[in-house]
This record gives structure tokens, C-alpha cells and sequence, in this order.
């Protein structure tokens, strides 16, 4: 791990709602993230969650934000932390997608509905490659469904915008903090029984809207009704290693072995789902 501690701090200008800083290590620029404070002295386990998925996602093939683990010592207190590396440069900003969404159809309000979604991709081709953007977008949500992302709201997707030629590309997968249940502490995953288990697996919501209804993810996958998603489902499917992501998992010294167990568990089963599903597509 990192040692962020002694790292050169710039001003933050990162948005979100986790505690984070900026920091220079090594000459790269890194979005710290520190484990979010709850009431009782108890941590949100987002740091661990974003390593986690994050590397996932880089495992099954995607272009995604390099995220490592570290520590920093602060008020004599070792703290574990994961840094984000920059992907932007002096030739390439990130544009979120609700800064697109923003310029589209002034008389709509574009929330996380997913027809409304579709529709600004549609009338934004003069500036983006429709097609590639809409598969890279189900591709995401397979994966997102995989290791339970429950926040890829309109700022936590993109583009990278090439300020010399103006192309704008799907931008590297970032902001997987939401993932893997990152509000259940150790003691709580120790004594969860396999029902509890199954459930919070398969009643997984997206923060993505059909009907102005959350969509389940694998009820969503299951049901095999969108095409566009059932294409995905089939281009990312077997890009998705289970054993190397167990191994990824049991090798994170960081944490405990209940924690180990629960997140290989949890993405095993809706591993199987997708397995299941993608064998009836296929």
C-alpha cells in the first residue's frame, strides 16, 4: 500500500460527498479518499468498496480509473485510504453526463429515468458516437449489477473531452464507492445468515429509473426485456473471471476474513444470475 501521508496536498476540487483529498505522489495526482465518519464511532467502508470495484470492472476488461489502497496518518491515527489516479490532463477534461444532460431539451428535467437517458444520447449525435456510448453504458450497468452499485447517478458516468480536436469519449469507469454494501461493519457481515445474504443480493437497486420505478438489478437482467441490455449482458459476460476476482478479494490484507467471505459471497450469487441469464440469451 501507498503511504500517502507525507504526499504534496493541493486545494481540493473534487466534488462528492466523501471525505477526500488531493494529493501528489510520485508525480500523480490522486483523489484520496478517506472511510466516510457515521454516528457511533462506526465507518462507511466506501474506500474498500471502491478498490474493490473499481478493479473489477479493470479485471472484465474495462477502461477504468486506476485505484490503489494506502494509509495516512492523521492526528496519529492510521487511517486506510484509496487514491484515485487523475485521469485528466492538460488536453483532457472529464464531462459528466448530467453537464450534457443540462444542455438537452430545456423543457424537460433529465433525472436518472432511463428512457430520458436514452433520449439525450439520441439528441447529442452530432457530438458523441451514439451506438458506442449506449453498449458502454449497459456494459457498465452489468458490471455495476455484479458488485452492486447503487449510486451511478448522472455525475458519477462520462465523457473525456479532448479540448484541442472537441471529441468527446466515454471516459474511463470511476466512482464505484457505493458498491458492496459499504455501510455493513464487520460484525454485522459475521452474523449474517445466507438468507440475509441472498437477499441483499438479489433486492439490489440502481439509482437508474424505468417507469419512475428503481430498477432491480437482477430482476431487471432476469426478465431479459431490454435488448439493449441482454446484448451487453452477452459482449461482457464471459470477460468476467470469478475466480480471479475471489483471489483479488482473499489477497486485500486490509480486511477481515468476515469481510472477505461476505463480498465473495454476495458477488457469487448474482454471479450465477448472470450466468443463468446469459446462458437463455445464449
Amino acid at each position: 500500500m501507498i503511504d500517502f501521508t507525507n504526499a504534496i496536498e493541493e486545494f481540493n476540487t473534487y466534488s462528492g460527498s466523501e471525505k477526500k483529498k488531493t494529493l501528489i505522489y510520485d508525480n500523480t495526482k490522486y483523489l484520496v479518499k478517506f472511510p466516510e465518519p457515521l454516528k457511533n464511532n462506526k465507518f462507511k467502508y466506501n474506500n474498500i468498496s471502491e478498490y474493490i470495484g473499481s478493479n473489477i470492472f479493470k479485471m472484465s476488461g474495462f477502461e477504468t480509473q486506476n485505484v490503489v489502497l494506502g494509509n495516512y496518518n492523521y492526528n496519529g491515527k492510521d487511517k486506510i485510504v484509496c487514491g484515485c489516479v487523475d485521469f485528466t490532463d492538460n488536453n483532457h477534461i472529464l464531462c459528466e453526463f448530467e453537464n450534457l444532460a443540462l444542455s438537452s431539451n430545456p423543457d424537460k428535467k433529465i433525472e436518472t429515468e432511463i428512457n430520458d437517458i436514452m433520449e439525450v444520447l439520441e439528441e447529442n449525435s452530432h457530438l458523441i458516437n451514439v451506438k458506442e456510448t449506449k453498449d458502454k453504458f449497459w456494459d457498465m450497468f452489468i458490471i455495476d449489477s455484479l458488485i452492486g452499485n447503487t449510486d451511478r447517478h448522472n455525475g458519477n458516468w462520462g465523457f473525456l473531452l479532448n479540448k484541442e480536436t472537441k471529441e468527446l469519449n466515454f471516459s474511463p469507469i470511476y466512482d464505484c464507492g457505493s458498491s458492496l454494501n459499504p455501510m455493513l461493519d464487520d460484525e454485522e457481515m459475521k452474523n449474517i445468515t445466507s438468507t440475509e445474504l441472498k437477499n441483499l443480493a438479489i433486492n439490489c437497486y440502481s439509482c437508474l429509473r424505468e417507469n419512475n420505478n428503481k430498477i432491480n438489478y437482477m430482476s431487471f437482467i432476469k426478465e431479459m426485456q431490454n435488448v439493449d441490455c441482454n446484448n451487453a449482458l452477452k459482449r461482457v459476460f464471459n470477460n468476467i473471471d470469478i475466480i480471479k476476482i475471489n483471489n483479488f478479494i482473499d489477497n486485500i490484507e486490509c480486511i477481515s476474513n468476515y469481510r472477505k467471505d461476505f463480498y465473495k459471497n454476495i458477488i457469487n450469487i448474482r454471479y450465477n444470475i448472470l450466468k443463468e441469464t446469459y446462458n437463455k440469451l445464449v
